[in-house]
């Protein structure tokens, strides 16, 4: 099921946001992502988050600012069960258009959301961390 964010949600989210970087992020030192934990911890409850949850436990949850996909995260042993896509789903029925970031060299969400009808608008270098992005669309 898919729900609204809870301030209860905070600490499963976190360790989601954190966990799902490291693994898939590989490209980029853990300690970029344990660096920027407390700025996420004080921005989570600022954006539009909403959650998937199966039998009481948190498993993924979608990041959005106005039409804006922040990210989606959904826990290493649900991937590729359609928990981001239900998730990417959930968010399209919410907004006209959305827009995301997405580094290049992760290519299995690269795949993913050209799959969900996505374009790639532009590449541009993430300033924070130098890697190359692609910025991409949909509506």
């Amino acid at each position: 099921m898919i729900r609204c964010f809870k301030t209860t949600d905070l600490a499963a989210v976190l360790h989601i946001w954190l966990d799902t970087n490291v693994k898939t992020h590989s490209f980029i030192p853990a300690e970029y992502w344990t660096d920027h934990y407390d700025l996420v911890k004080q921005m989570l409850p600022q954006a539009e988050v909403y959650v998937y949850e199966q039998d009481k436990q948190i498993t993924g949850f979608v990041g959005l600012m106005e039409h804006e996909i922040a990210g989606i995260f959904v826990t290493d042993t649900f991937q590729s069960k359609g928990v981001g896509k239900q998730l990417l789903d959930y968010a399209k029925e919410r907004k006209q258009s959305l827009t995301l970031h997405v580094y290049q060299k992760n290519r299995r969400a690269v795949q993913f959301y050209l799959r969900e009808q996505f374009h790639i608008q532009s590449e541009e270098t993430d300033s924070s961390t130098g890697e190359r992005e692609y910025v991409m669309k949909w509506n």
